[in-house]
């Protein structure tokens, strides 16, 4: 692809380095900026730059957050009892948007996958088991897609844990196997919360 200037190329070659944006897409999206009135390049470019610089990740769930805790773990109406292990911040969003779930979160950051060379020690585990430890969480709910690497991860924070009094459960299979919780609607998302079963029972399945 040739370019009449650098400039142009340089922010082309920077928006294709977005996950699913192509060098075509990439100039698209490049000329459609360009074409829109100085201000409003400016006004994205900088809440960009703010959000890269100013973000922050929840000291207690690893959620993002402009606070140093964020508002799911600073509200009162929620219960600290009961935590969703989750995958990603993708996943928070989704089980959020279904209204069904008023505990707190915790935030793996990935999937054990020795393939990836992604192990326990990449992730956000240990915090977790340090809060089951405390004796001040009732019951994890395992909501980690429904993939070898999750049934891995889920499996490996349940060794860590056994002895802890604590239930552990996970979310009911009416997700397909192999699909991750962003793209399932709300609704199965919902009552597979609701109807959550002990992760036990899942080992045997």
């Amino acid at each position: 692809m040739e370019f009449s200037s650098k400039l142009l190329e340089k922010a082309v070659n920077e928006m294709a380095q977005l996950p699913g944006i192509g060098k075509r897409t990439a100039l698209r999206l490049v000329l459609h900026l360009l074409r829109q009135p100085e201000g409003q390049t400016l006004q994205l470019a900088k809440a960009l730059e703010v959000m890269r610089t100013d973000i922050k990740f929840c000291k207690s769930c690893n959620n993002i957050s402009d606070k140093e805790v964020c508002e799911i773990c600073s509200n009162p109406h929620r219960t600290s009892e009961v935590i969703c292990v989750v995958e990603d911040i993708r996943d928070v969003m989704a089980i959020e948007n279904t209204s069904s779930f008023r505990g707190l979160y915790h935030v793996l950051g990935g999937k054990i996958s020795p393939m990836d060379g992604i192990g326990p020690n990449e992730l956000n585990i240990q915090p977790l088991v340090n809060k089951v430890k405390e004796g001040h969480v009732k019951e994890l709910i395992f909501a980690l897609g429904s993939t070898m690497e999750g049934d891995t991860t889920n499996f490996y924070i349940y060794k860590q844990i056994q002895g802890c009094n604590v239930t552990t459960s996970t979310i009911a299979r009416g997700i397909s196997v192999g699909n991750e919780l962003e793209y399932t609607d709300e609704i199965t998302l919902g009552r597979s919360i609701i109807n959550r079963i002990p992760f036990e029972a899942s080992l045997k399945s």
